[in-house]
């Protein structure tokens, strides 16, 4: 396999890595309503497990309030029951139609709970970042002990690698920032 085949692979599982990351942060609520806070919450569909944009619109109308409105509304319990199993903290009402999520304001420990459940995330995606970095500099090494590839092309291939890393780091550090800041604004 050439230096240029495990960069690229090396480059996808990185961006992949970071995908997860925005997802995961999507779903860590701050002190305004998004869609994305329920969106991947599973419920009982039909003896399926089926996130809830799959099978309802999902809308914001107001900064402290979530509206949900399935597209099949006889499974509203379902929905009910699947929000408070997700234990986000948030209390479900229901009018046979929709459900609706008011959001109370977080107190100041509880931004600050969440902001360390940031920086945990972060770490553990960079720790994943490290496995990938080490995966990748593994199969360059044992191309050049297979005889794939000289050294020079190793070298290379690691400083790549190594550079994909730095840069992906940063984003974390960047969107470790943005979300402590959307987090303590009151």
């Amino acid at each position: 396999m050439s230096a240029k085949v495990i960069q690229e692979e090396t480059k996808r599982k990185i961006e992949k890595t970071i995908d997860v990351m925005k997802e995961e942060l999507k779903s860590i609520r701050t002190g305004r309503a998004t869609p994305g806070l329920v969106e991947n919450v599973k419920v009982e569909y039909y003896g399926t497990q089926t996130s809830l944009k799959q099978i309802a619109n999902i809308t914001a109308p107001e900064p402290q309030l979530i509206v949900i409105n399935p597209y099949d509304p006889s499974i509203i319990r379902e929905i009910e029951k699947a929000i408070q199993q997700a234990d986000l903290g948030l209390t479900t009402h229901s009018d046979g139609k929709s459900v609706r999520l008011p959001l109370p304001p977080l107190s100041e420990e509880r931004r600050k709970k969440i902001v360390a459940q940031v920086k945990e995330l972060t770490e553990e995606t960079k720790i994943a970042l490290r496995n990938i970095r080490r995966e990748a500099n593994k199969h360059i090494d044992k191309e050049v002990k297979d005889s794939q590839l000289t050294e020079d092309e190793s070298k290379k291939a690691k400083e790549k690698i190594q550079e994909y890393i730095h840069n992906s780091e940063s984003t974390l550090n960047v969107l470790l920032e943005k979300k402590t800041e959307e987090l303590m604004k009151v």
